[in-house]
């Protein structure tokens, strides 16, 4: 906006057809902007400069951590968990206040989180999602919107509906790829994309979608996971780009680099192509009752799902005594109340953490 490429309404409408989208918002947001700006080339400039500062620093730590080993390094990596703690249950607090503000919103996030618990596999995820837009359709109607601003961007509706189709594409062949080809690398570009293409609320929703793509298989163990779940508070950018740590750090091949370019490619890709397919036709769909009342109550599910993560496996892989839980309460306190930078509360706690284990 400072370089008046587009004006604020202009802005603001971008931002809501993002947040309306499964995906990474920041990123599609980027990738918008440099679209209207210069076309796909453009959108591909813009989606880099704001993915790959992040994503690099993230693959130094994939590097790094694999020399942290002792009682310092050890202590080091369980502050990060605790950070990760924090940061989880600051992301459920301040996205139920803003997506389950009545009785039914909160009804249906609790809902997901019973779902959840009962069961934390992909598809348990995909059936606590859909169930909440149902019931959003049935409870959520009568929850006023303000008027959509038109909104005019370069993509036809054939490109829309090719980026439609390669996107439904990839999610139903790439499992059947995988079932039949027994390729890792297939095995680790569907992994991302999965999860990639199911995220509604925001990046930290993606987490219990990549532990079931990763941990659970024994890919990656969860002291690595919530590790660089914690360093990914720390940098820049976009949340999404801790698939490349992901991919660094993954026992299958490919991974160091390629897995890195691999992960980011993956879990980013679907975002981006179901942007494309909505562009030509969201100032349609967004005018329809319908569809604002499913995504209320998609959101709403968003919610418990991460609410469900927050308790499993985070809390319970992390908090292992009364100083954890302290240690964990005052990063919370420093996020939500004082309005601390991750970075900070990165530094305090992990500091904290190795002083403990010294005093211990």
């Amino acid at each position: 906006m400072r370089r008046r490429w587009l004006d604020e309404p202009a802005f603001a409408d971008l931002v809501a057809l993002c947040q309306f989208l499964p995906g990474p918002a920041s990123s599609q947001l980027g990738f918008s902007i440099g679209l209207l700006r210069a076309g796909a080339l453009g959108g591909i400039a813009a989606w880099s400069g704001f993915t790959l500062p992040s994503a690099a620093l993230l693959v130094a730590f994939a590097y790094g951590a694999s020399y942290l080993s002792g009682g310092n390094g050890l202590a080091l990596l369980h502050g990060l968990r605790l950070v990760a703690v924090a940061i989880i249950a600051q992301a459920v607090f301040g996205m139920a206040r803003t997506l389950c503000p009545d009785r039914a919103r909160a009804s249906i996030a609790v809902a997901a989180v019973l779902i959840m618990l009962g069961s934390s596999s992909s598809i348990a995820q995909i059936g606590a999602i859909a169930l909440g837009g149902l019931a959003g359709l049935w409870l959520c109607r009568a929850v006023a919107a303000a008027a959509p601003i038109p909104l005019a961007l370069p993509v036809s509706r054939g490109a829309g509906l090719a980026s439609l189709l390669l996107f439904g594409a990839l999610l139903i062949a790439l499992p059947l790829l995988r079932a039949f080809s027994h390729s890792s690398a297939v095995a680790l570009f569907e992994a991302f994309y999965r999860s990639g293409a199911l995220v509604f609320g925001g990046g930290h929703v993606v987490l219990p979608l990549l532990r079931e793509a990763f941990v659970a298989p024994g890919w990656v163990d969860d002291a690595q996971f919530l590790a660089g779940y914690g360093a990914a508070q720390a940098v820049p950018g976009p949340l999404f780009t801790f698939a490349a740590y992901l991919g660094a750090v993954v026992r299958l091949h490919p991974n160091g680099l390629a897995g890195a370019a691999l992960g980011l490619v993956g879990i980013f890709l679907p975002g981006l192509l179901i942007l494309v397919a909505t562009l030509p036709f969201w100032d349609a769909l967004r005018q329809r009752p319908a569809a604002q009342a499913a995504m209320r109550g998609i959101n709403a599910s968003v919610v418990g799902i991460l609410g469900a993560a927050l308790y499993t496996p985070v809390w319970t892989s992390s908090v292992r005594s009364g100083a954890d839980f302290g240690l964990a309460l005052a990063g919370f306190v420093l996020l939500s109340a004082w309005r601390s930078s991750p970075l900070l509360v990165v530094i305090l706690l992990s500091g904290a953490a190795v002083l403990l284990a010294h005093v211990s």
